[in-house]
């Protein structure tokens, strides 16, 4: 599903949101990122940052400790 995955588990904010950020860049729209993230925060930094700037947050899910988002570029 994902065109691109992005593993931040140990890096702590506002690492996930800054390579999330150059990744879409690099992207196509409509294409998807799969971000893999163990900091908590990173939960409503995501909702901000894809309301923010007009992604797609598709999905976030907890898994154990991380969390998983996929987010469809604008």
């Amino acid at each position: 599903m994902a065109n691109q995955t992005l593993d931040m588990c140990g890096y702590p904010c506002p690492m996930p949101i800054l390579k999330t950020k150059q990744a879409l860049a690099k992207m196509q729209t409509k294409e998807i990122i799969t971000v893999i993230s163990n900091d908590q925060s990173s939960k409503k930094d995501f909702v901000a940052f894809c309301n923010q700037l007009g992604h797609k947050l598709i999905s976030q899910e907890d898994d154990g400790n991380k969390i998983i988002f996929n987010i469809e570029k604008k």
